[in-house]
């Protein structure tokens, strides 16, 4: 299992390793035209995380068990995470196409939320 960062600051990468106990990979900004089946395949990426205005973390080859607790351990310390775990389909995809997708989907839930009501807020 390798858990990716995009968005986090130096501090906070150190945090989350902290937190998850284990190792988090930074995804720097060099990667944003390759594929992400490229970037996991990689043994060791180079540069900072923090070239983002918003935070994502991609989890690449957990359990649902390894999810949950990432998912948890995360969402206690940092609010405003996009989570995302890679997929047959998502592998396929240039990363900044991944991530812009994933904004809009972030939108469209955040929307549909306060659409129903600040009692729903997850």
């Amino acid at each position: 299992m390798k858990v990716y960062v995009i968005g986090f600051t130096p501090q906070e990468v150190e945090e989350l390793k902290k937190i998850l106990g284990m190792e988090v990979l930074c995804i720097p900004e060099y990667c944003r035209d390759w594929v992400l089946a490229s970037i996991v395949s990689q043994e060791k990426l180079e540069g900072r995380s923090d070239w983002h205005f918003r935070k994502f973390i991609i989890i690449h080859g957990a359990t649902n068990e390894e999810i949950k607790k990432i998912l948890g351990a995360v969402k206690r310390k940092f609010k405003n995470v996009i989570f995302a775990t890679t997929t047959p389909t998502s592998l396929t995809w240039r990363l900044e196409d991944l991530l812009n997708e994933l904004i809009r989907e972030d939108e469209y839930f955040k929307n549909l939320r306060m659409r129903r009501g600040p009692y729903l807020e997850l």
